[in-house]
């Protein structure tokens, strides 16, 4: 394996263009309100487009703040799709914390949910939040939800590896409140070590060979811009083992790319220049990287180019100093797709949950 270290980290770093500044969010500027409506001792100010760098500013400083809370990302989906109802939180010392959300009718009354267009929501809270703070952010989205006369909320929180500083404040808090949990899905989580090396030890014997025999087979692995392939391996990946059709349509994955160009890569594998398989990544924060879509085309599986392409991706990430891969869901309804599990656990990666979590009111 000596063969697959020789670039050096600097280097894998400089091909990517990862690093430590994610280039997204924007410079910190001072938040300024309006009419909030007042609750406990947090006031509550519906988000306006006179907020947007404000949002951002505020994300980049946070604990847990992601690349999918953005208001660049939300924003790509069109006005008419969601009914946007994000929150700002202030105290006397000012914003606490950011709530991306929509609003949902369900039955004769609506409901306030995480942003429909996000893989993660709930809130986005500072580095220091404090057991209180979380109390406080909790009453106060309850109490808000009744002066709305809402049904219900639902929101769905980051795992706790999306934290800079691991806390569970906010899930226990929502737990006190009455919060229950709705779904606990499971993602396969993979912790980078310090060297590539390090990460290959993790990998089982079958792993490890699928890996040399790509070498071997002169699989080459690089990034590219080439989406129309990859979403046609992408398409018929899917349909052919789910009978589903991916979450992003491919002018979205495009505009997506277009719009975070040094955040949302594919990463793609050649047989004698042939795409035969692809990942597309999202730089979610500055410790975690998700791989967002794997696929690869059936006719070149013997190739194993897809072991190589994650082989890559570790190194690369490790290079750009993530401390965590997300693999992703393996779970639908918290069913687990062991085959899919199994994959995942041939690089190291273990479960962590993805939690939903709601109450009626």
């Amino acid at each position: 394996m000596v063969g697959l270290e020789k670039d050096g980290r600097e280097q894998a770093a400089k091909a990517t263009g990862r690093g430590r500044t994610l280039p997204f969010l924007r410079p910190p500027a001072r938040p300024k309100f309006s009419r909030p409506i007042v609750t406990m001792a947090l006031n509550i100010t519906l988000y306006s487009t006179s907020f947007e760098d404000q949002w951002d500013s505020f994300i980049r400083d946070s604990n847990n703040g992601t690349l999918f809370h953005t208001r660049r990302f939300l924003g790509y989906h069109p006005p008419t799709r969601h009914s946007d109802h994000s929150l700002l939180f202030t105290g006397d010392k000012g914003l606490l914390a950011l709530f991306p959300a929509a609003m949902q009718l369900r039955g004769s009354k609506p409901w306030l949910v995480s942003h429909p267009g996000a893989t993660f929501g709930g809130f986005v809270t500072p580095v220091g939040l404090t057991l209180q703070q979380s109390d406080d952010l909790a009453g106060a989205l309850l109490d808000y939800g009744h002066k709305m006369d809402l049904g219900g909320i639902t929101l769905t929180l980051s795992p706790t590896i999306y934290n800079r500083r691991l806390s569970n404040y906010i899930d226990a808090a929502l737990l006190r409140h009455g919060f229950e949990y709705l779904r606990r899905e499971v993602s396969s989580i993979l912790y980078l070590e310090r060297t590539p090396e390090a990460n290959l030890k993790k990998f089982t014997d079958a792993s490890s060979r699928a890996v040399r025999k790509a070498l071997a087979s002169d699989v080459t692995i690089r990034p590219s811009d080439d989406l129309d392939t990859y979403y046609d391996i992408l398409l018929h990946n899917l349909e052919r083992r789910h009978n589903v059709q991916p979450t992003h349509t491919l002018a979205e994955l495009r505009q997506l790319a277009t719009l975070f160009p040094d955040a949302i890569r594919l990463l793609a594998a050649f047989k004698d220049d042939r795409m035969i398989a692809g990942i597309v990544t999202f730089d979610a924060n500055p410790d975690v990287i998700l791989a967002y879509y794997i696929c690869h085309d059936e006719n070149y599986q013997q190739y194993r180019a897809v072991n190589l392409l994650f082989y890559r991706l570790i190194e690369e990430a490790i290079a750009a100093r993530f401390r965590y891969l997300d693999f992703g869901i393996f779970t639908v309804d918290e069913e687990p797709n062991r085959g899919l599990a199994r994959f995942k656990e041939s690089f190291g990666a273990s479960g962590m949950f993805r939690d939903k979590l709601t109450i009626t009111l």
